[in-house]
């Protein structure tokens, strides 16, 4: 273990179970095993928070992961796996795939439908009920202290020990950590703190479909996205196969809910899917961050959702989640190991730069193709269903061989369509 330059903490030597009680084999209940000072305290267990957890406690460090809920939860989201999520995943995390995707039905709200084919798989799919738990159990792995069923209301610092944070839960309680790492989702209470402001909100709706073994064999391995009726949405369909369900959903712009709602309906309609009752049925909101939006204050860094990071014209999140997550617990290390202000910052900056170096030039480019895709998504959907180049640098995409900044820089043709197409 590397030397902090703190003096060492005290060994927890009882148990924490999921409420964040100390409880000893005869029930008595003992001292708060959320006492001490924590080198780092991670907010939200979801990939982002998971991953900073697990990069800290990688480094020797005394990390503590706190959320709301407990494992299993379900999670409104497609599952998607893209090679970017894959990539940055601990190396002995076995992924629990429901589906091996290597074909795509693209269609032009319900119209114009093409297949295309890889002979490489583009992405995997998964229930992020499991999903997450596993990064959750990942990060306990490596060392991180899990406690589930505290809601953290709020954090405070700059008091007289500026050399801790003090992070305030419901029941009246507060833990002291020397960096903070919020992961707490699109709606952050640290993001809050932090002032992330975002300038695009869309509205994500969802079903979780079980449908006969039939249905669901004649969707494997194949997925379907349909360019939406609404500037900037599109519909997906997204197999479980291993558990007989299809996920399905819709987004648009915040703005269009009513719409959204119908064009839900519609989507299922048109698949065929009608017939089947939904196990879940829910939404969400996708936040994406300003440009200028802050990624720390003082001793408090936000990663993933909390920090308004995804792709903006798919609204891709988990690899966002995943890549931003574990900067964020390289960095709330260096942060926790500043002795004075000025390191404090110079550490929380150069988190600030890793995230714009590389998540920040992917989303500027996402803004783009967002743009140019809310005028003409007809273009896209002829670009990318009879275009070679055009469907190749998707399937790269997906298989992470490229990036959307790469291809815009790379190719001239990508260029001119994005903004002939925005004009």
């Amino acid at each position: 273990m590397r030397d902090s330059g703190y003096p060492p903490e005290p060994e927890q030597s009882t148990p924490v179970d999921q409420t964040g009680d100390d409880r000893s084999a005869a029930g008595d209940t003992g001292p708060d095993p959320l006492d001490g000072v924590w080198d780092v305290v991670v907010v939200g267990s979801g990939p982002a928070g998971s991953s900073a957890a697990y990069a800290a406690a990688g480094q020797g460090r005394r990390v503590l992961l706190l959320d709301k809920a407990e494992h299993p939860r379900y999670k409104t989201c497609g599952g998607g796996i893209i090679g970017p999520s894959r990539d940055s995943l601990p190396d002995d995390f076995k992924i629990p795939f429901q589906d091996r995707v290597n074909a795509v039905t693209f269609a032009l709200n319900g119209r114009y439908h093409r297949t295309r084919r890889s002979r490489r798989m583009l992405f995997g799919l998964v229930n992020r009920t499991e999903f997450d738990q596993r990064l959750a159990e990942a990060a306990e792995q490596a060392g991180a202290v899990l406690v589930t069923g505290v809601t953290v209301t709020g954090v405070e610092q700059g008091g007289p020990d500026r050399r801790t944070v003090a992070v305030t839960l419901a029941d009246g309680r507060s833990v002291r950590a020397r960096a903070v790492v919020g992961a707490d989702g699109s709606a952050s209470r640290i993001g809050r703190h932090v002032g992330v402001t975002f300038d695009q909100i869309d509205l994500g709706l969802e079903a979780e479909i079980p449908v006969p073994e039939r249905v669901a064999r004649a969707w494997e391995g194949r997925i379907h996205l349909d360019w939406g009726p609404l500037p900037g949405s599109y519909g997906w369909v997204f197999p479980k196969t291993d558990s007989g369900t299809l996920t399905v959903g819709v987004i648009s712009a915040r703005g269009d809910g009513e719409l959204t709602k119908r064009y839900l309906a519609d989507y299922i309609r048109r698949l065929g899917l009608a017939e089947f009752r939904p196990a879940v049925e829910s939404g969400h909101l996708t936040r994406c961050r300003a440009e200028d939006s802050p990624l720390s204050r003082g001793r408090v860094l936000v990663a993933g959702d909390a920090a308004g990071l995804l792709e903006p014209w798919t609204r891709e999140g988990i690899s966002y989640a995943l890549r931003s997550g574990r900067l964020a617990g390289e960095w709330a290390v260096q942060v926790a190991e500043a002795g004075t202000p000025q390191e404090v910052r110079r550490q929380a900056l150069n988190y600030a730069f890793a995230v714009k170096a590389g998540l920040g030039v992917e989303m500027r480019a996402g803004k783009v193709m967002l743009a140019a895709f809310e005028r003409r998504p007809h273009l896209f959907h002829l670009a990318i269903c009879l275009i070679g180049p055009a469907w190749r640098a998707f399937a790269q995409t997906t298989q992470g061989h490229t990036t959307f900044a790469q291809i815009l820089r790379q190719y001239r043709a990508a260029r001119r369509l994005s903004a002939w197409a925005a004009r």
